[in-house]
Order: C-alpha cells, then structure tokens, then sequence
C-alpha cells in the first residue's frame, strides 16, 4: 500500500472530479500526441514502398501526401461535427451503436480497441528508433528500453489525467517546437538550393526486390502513409474530459491538432523530396534530414531527443481513448464491469493496467522493430472511422435540422474517402499481416457478446420481477463445525457458532481411535454442550469424508440452509504458510459452488 501511494499518489475525492478536467492547452499533448508524433514516421513508409521502383518513384510521395492531407482535412471537419452531436464522447462506437445497430458498434469498438494497442506498441518502438539512430549503440536494447518506457506510461497515467497531461505538456510542446523549427528551417533552405536526385541504386535497403511503378505500388505507398491520420479519432472518445463547454474546447482542440500535423507532414516529405533522402535500415528519415539541416551538433540531438520524447508520448492518447472507450463498452455489458469505475485517482485504472500489459506483450512478439508493426496499424482505425461517418451520414438523412445536408454532404464525403482508404488498406496490407487484424476484431466482438450474454443470464436469474417470485419464508439452519481437534482456533470457532441461530454439529474424521478418543474427552470439556459427530474413513480423506456428510445433509434436508464455520489457522508470516496444510482452504474452493452451503471462515491469527 505505501509503495502504492507512492508510484501513484493519494486517492482523489468523487467531487474532485470536476477539477480533474482539462483546459484546451493541456488536452492538446494529451489527446493529440499519436496524430503529430506520426510525422516522424508517415513519410518514411511511404518511401520504403516507392524506393522498391527505383528512385525514379520517390518524385510519387509528394501526390501522396497530398492526398494523406486531404484525408486529414475530411476527418477534422467530419469529426467536429461529431463531437457537436456527440458530447458525451464514445466516438465511432457511440455513432454506430445509435445510427447503425449493434453489429456494426462491435466491429467499431474492436477495430478501436485493437488500434489503441498498436499505438502505443508502435509509438513506443518508433521512439526508441529515434534514440538508437542517434545512438546505435542502444539498438540491441531497444526491446527492453520499450518496455520500460511502457512501464513508465502505465505509472503516470495512473497517477489521474490531470497530473499526467501537466507532466507531459511541456516535453510534448517542446518536440513540436523541435520538429517545427526543423520543417521551417529546412524548408525556407530548400528554396535556395537545387533539389537533389538520388542514387539509382538503393544499397541501405537489402533483401527487398525491386518492382515496376504500378498503381498498385502507388496505393501500397498511400496505405503505408495513413498511419499518418491515426490518432485523430481520439478527441471525439474524450469530449467528456475538456472542461466546460466541452464540446467547443473539444472541437477547437481538433482544430490546432490538424493544423499542426498537416505542417510538419507535408513539410518533412517535401524536404525527403527534395534533399533525395532515402530510407535506411539504421536511421530514420527525420535523423537524417535534422543531420543534413543542422549537423551533427547540439541541435542534430535535441531534435532527435525532442523526435524520441514525442513519439513515446504519442503513446498517451491511447491511454486516455482505450480507458474510456472501454468504460462506455462495461456501461452497456460489453466488458467486465470493474472497467467502468473509477480508480483511486479518478482514472480508469483497469483500462490502463490492461492496455499497458498487450503493448508490452505486442512489443515483444515483434521484438520492437517498427517496420514489423506497421503493417498491423491504422486498419483498425480506418475501420471506425468509415464506420462513424457512414453512421453519421444515416443521422442527418432521419433526423435532418438544421444545415443538415451540408452536414450530410461533409460526413458523405468523409464516409467514402474513408472507405476507399479503408479498402486500400486491407487489400495492400492484408498478406503483410493485416489479416491477423481483422482476425482479432472478430475475436474481440465474440468476447463482447459473450460477456453481454453472460450479465443477461446473471440480469434475468437474480431479478425480483420473475412470474412466481414470493418473499422466501423461514428455513431451518444447520451449523456444521470441522473439527481436526481440540485447540483454541477450534473454540473460537464454537464461539462464533454458539451466537448465531441455529442447529450446531461439530464433525471429526476419524482417521485414528486412539487419537479419536482422545478428541472425545477434550471435546466434552471444551464442546459448550454441543454434541461431536465422528466419522470414519476408511481411505483416510479427511477432506473427502466432510464433502460427503454436508451433501448427506442436503439430502435429507430439502428446504435447509447449511453454514460451515471453518475454523482457521493464519500464520504471522506469508512464508510460514507453507508449513501448514492448506485444509481449510481446499475445502471452502470445495463447498463454494454448493447450493444452499453457506461458508463462514473464523481466522485464528497467530503472532509468531
């Protein structure tokens, strides 16, 4: 507990939850982190596809980044309006669960939940990338430097919104200081200098064959770059955390973000175009555009610890979508229900704790290599937001209002740009590994189900409302005490029985007559009257022989509540426990499951 309180902090009030929202300033880092760190990586897929055409083909990132940008136009329109609509937050699944069923909500939330793990996984390991180019010596550590950076994600977070957003405000605005003055300077150079051609040949990129320029390279290129546009989904999932009015400072949050990750996207693959810089096994595109704009000085570093420290950080808006995402998913039976309430810090800490664990487990099938990751990313993503906007696009044609087929035009657009991506994507990426994508969705939405329908049947067999229900009338209760011998845990037992109503048997295996005997005569001294039931057993099953009395019991004793006291031995310390015999608690795992067997356990502490 004080380790506790000291990794996470002292508990937070119900009614402080109201200061625990965020101003605009705060959110930002927070919710748009994964959007604008995915410039550090978004031009490089799409030149990692374009290379394998030759260098001819590089001169194809910038029309494919154009259309990257209008994407990311489309989404930031078709997202405000769903933050306006919805204020409640929820997203994709709250769009789909309104407007088009319950099927297609699942598919939403899934594809989401999938999607938030690969975020972090992702964000995680490109970040590590960026240290490991700066320095190489770090790159055989590089799994176990993401897993603690995950580790270290899990603990703030833990620690409430509020506190986490102040702690990565500043690192997260001085990276995109960073990244901006490194689009500015080395665009504002690329005016006054020749474009350079690059080599024919692409020696840093061995084992990968090379292709004809076909459209389906092209789409191949575009698919790999829409891991630039994950990430803008998140705000519309948290509107509820923006301080009031919500809906407006969520909307205006979504404004600053775009613009933001439009620049720096569109500036880093501009200068990638223009200086002819080609990917690498060992370094990263931003390495080695920050190298040739700045050296290899103390700027060169900052924008690489600034690149790193943004990309880790991306992480955090998983953190604050998946927790609530999946808060709204327990409200309506779809989760576990613990998932659904608040923590000591005001924080879904179930949601947090549980996201942590997958990305670490994710990093390490994948051994932390972002390449490796990015085939499974932004399919899921993609996924929802076809699936928002289509939902959005049934809203306006039945409710109408006001402006609404402006507002159906916005989201229609939005609703098909979104799914040629989505098609794109899932067809170029499915034999990458996108298939165990849409796999898990399915998974996920049979656990969904099946948790929905497990809180039905528990719903329909505890409620009152049932045909036949009546207030139980008075039953008979039969005490039953297992008795190993007579001590004084065995008294404090009896104690406990003798207070409460009803009949009190106390039981004894007889595994020996002498010892029995011996039982006996202590048990007419101490027994308080209660009569002592012996009995035998001829294979020496203690535990066997007791399971067997109290089914006899429920036997012949239809309408009769029996309560087992078990008297209890605790040891001073965890580690004498196993020195003792574990009786007592194999035979309350035995009895749990009984019907009418109420167990009662009476500990005996010892201290020493």
């Amino acid at each position: 507990m004080i380790l506790k309180r000291w990794l996470v902090g002292d508990p937070l009030k119900t009614a402080q939850a109201r200061h625990e929202r965020l101003s605009k300033t705060i959110a930002l880092p927070i919710f748009s982190s994964n959007a604008i760190s995915s410039v550090a990586y978004g031009t490089e897929e799409i030149l990692l596809v374009l290379v394998l055409a030759g260098t001819a083909a590089v001169a194809w990132s910038i029309p494919v980044s154009l259309a990257i940008l209008f994407l990311v136009l489309v989404l930031t329109i078709s997202y405000r309006q769903i933050i306006h609509e919805y204020p409640e937050g929820g997203g994709a699944y709250i769009v789909a669960r309104t407007n088009l069923g319950e099927n297609p909500a699942l598919v939403a939330a899934a594809a989401l939940m999938i999607d938030y793990v690969l975020t972090v996984a992702v964000s995680v390991a490109a970040g590590i990338a960026a240290l490991t180019s700066a320095i190489p010596s770090l790159f055989v550590h590089r799994e176990a430097l993401g897993l603690i950076a995950i580790v270290f994600m899990v603990l703030v977070n833990l620690r409430g919104v509020r506190e986490s957003g102040t702690f990565f405000a500043i690192p997260t605005y001085f990276a995109i200081g960073a990244l901006g003055l490194l689009v500015t300077v080395g665009t504002l150079h690329s005016f006054s200098t020749p474009s350079v051609t690059p080599s024919p040949t692409n020696p840093e990129i061995p084992g990968k064959a090379m292709e004809s320029l076909t459209l389906f390279l092209i789409l191949r290129s575009f698919a790999a770059g829409c891991s630039a546009v994950t990430g803008m989904e998140v705000i519309s999932n948290g509107v509820k955390a923006f301080r009031h009015p919500e809906s407006k400072n969520a909307a205006t949050t979504m404004i600053w973000m775009s613009v933001i990750l439009a620049s720096l996207f569109m500036g880093v693959s501009w200068m990638a175009y223009h200086y002819g810089i080609l990917p690498k096994v060992d370094e990263t595109i931003m390495s080695q555009l920050a190298r040739l704009t700045f050296g290899t000085g103390v700027v060169y570093y900052t924008i690489q610890i600034a690149t790193m420290a943004l990309l880790v950080l991306a992480a955090n808006s998983a953190f604050a979508g998946f927790p609530h995402l999946a808060s709204i998913l327990a409200r309506d039976g779809f989760m576990p229900h613990q998932m659904a309430t608040f923590g000591d810090r005001l924080v879904f800490s179930n949601g947090i704790i549980i996201l942590g664990f997958f990305a670490c487990l994710l990093l390490v099938i994948f051994q932390g290599d972002t390449h490796a990751l990015i085939p499974l990313y932004a399919i899921g993503v993609f996924v929802s937001f076809t699936l928002s906007q289509s939902g959005m696009v049934k809203r306006w044609l039945v409710k109408k209002g006001a402006h609404w087929r402006k507002k159906l035009a916005i989201n229609g657009i939005g609703a098909v740009t979104t799914g040629i991506a989505t098609v794109i994507i899932a067809s170029t990426k499915f034999m990458q590994g996108a298939w165990i994508v849409f796999l898990l969705v399915a998974i996920l939405i049979l656990i969904f189900q099946g948790i929905r329908s497990h809180y039905r049947a528990v719903s329909e067999q505890i409620t009152l409302d049932r045909r036949g229900s009546r207030p139980p009338l008075p039953r008979r209760n039969i005490v039953v005490i297992p008795v190993s011998g007579v001590n004084r845990a065995v008294v404090r037992a009896l104690d406990y029985a003798r207070s409460r109503p009803g009949e009190i048997r106390a039981v004894y295996v007889d595994l020996d007559p002498e010892e029995s005997a011996k039982v006996k005569i202590q048990w007419a001294q101490w027994g308080g009257g209660v009569n002592l039931i012996a009995i035998s057993s001829p294979y020496r099953s203690v535990l066997g022989s007791l399971l067997e009395y109290v089914e006899e019991i429920l036997e012949k004793e239809p309408n009769t509540w029996v309560t087992v006291v078990i008297p209890e031995i605790l040891p001073a310390r965890w580690w004498q426990s196993i020195l003792h015999n574990q009786r007592a608690l194999m035979l309350k795992a035995a009895l749990l499951f009984k019907e009418r067997v109420i167990i009662t356990d009476v500990p005996f502490h010892l201290t020493r």
